[in-house]
């Protein structure tokens, strides 16, 4: 099952993120297969402002445990954080299931 993450940078936090970047990187490296896709939310001048990130998980908590583990999350860059039931209907053109 597929989830989606969505997280909000805390207010005037880029530094933080750009500290954190090459260990949040790594960890996304880590995941493998269970990360479908992962890239930054960005403001209007284009520089990143938060996270969206689709996981390949057996159930919420799975996908929760990634996001817990991120260190993004644990430097508490994120303002809010959605986690959602997430399902593909369209890739790179082609309808899906």
């Amino acid at each position: 099952m597929q989830f989606v993450l969505t997280a909000h940078d805390r207010p005037n936090s880029l530094p933080l993120r750009l500290e954190v970047r090459p260990s949040h990187l790594d960890y996304l490296r880590s995941l493998g297969s269970a990360l479908v896709l992962a890239g930054p939310m960005l403001d209007e001048v284009g520089k990143p402002c938060g996270s969206v990130l689709v996981y390949e998980a057996e159930d919420r908590a799975a996908a929760q445990a990634m996001v817990d583990a991120d260190p993004y999350t644990k430097a508490d860059l994120f303002a809010n954080v959605e986690l959602k039931g997430y399902r593909v209907v369209v890739k790179d053109g082609a309808m899906g299931a």
